[in-house]
């Protein structure tokens, strides 16, 4: 029965969540929800698969993927980069004047989006089947 399986994942679970995190974490549980929140927005969300799935993007090409005024994108990649899921770099370009800016999915980038939200689209037909009414 589905409800015995829930009850005793329940029962297994430490009362305060923030007890889930190792002893040395580096991070917090607010700076896992951050994350988490930061990527529930359809924009830095699509930022966040570029970079991800395409590696290291510069601004012009993340504008040109998403198709959003340079204003915007940097909103959404600043939040980004303030919680941790995109870090932004720097470089020299061989025969070029100034630096190359470029940003790029950290680890914990990588893994919200691939064990997150890609999971539950990946895994939409596997709930389907859970959650279906017209089979009960």
């Amino acid at each position: 029965m589905a409800t015995d399986r829930t009850r005793s994942a329940v029962d297994d679970a430490p009362e305060d969540p923030a007890d889930l995190l190792p002893d040395e974490s580096v991070l917090d549980l607010d700076d896992y929800l951050s994350m988490h929140a930061a990527v529930g927005h359809r924009t830095r969300y699509e930022i966040l698969y570029r970079l991800v799935h395409s590696g290291e993007m510069s601004p012009k090409e993340l504008e040109d993927a998403i198709e959003i005024d340079d204003s915007t994108l940097y909103y959404h990649l600043n939040r980004l980069v303030d919680v941790g899921l995109v870090e932004k770099r720097q470089r020299t370009e061989r025969g070029q004047d100034g630096l190359y800016t470029y940003y790029r999915a950290t680890v914990f980038g990588e893994v919200t989006l691939s064990e997150g939200v890609d999971e539950l689209i990946r895994g939409e037909r596997a709930f389907e089947g859970m959650y279906d009414s017209s089979t009960a």
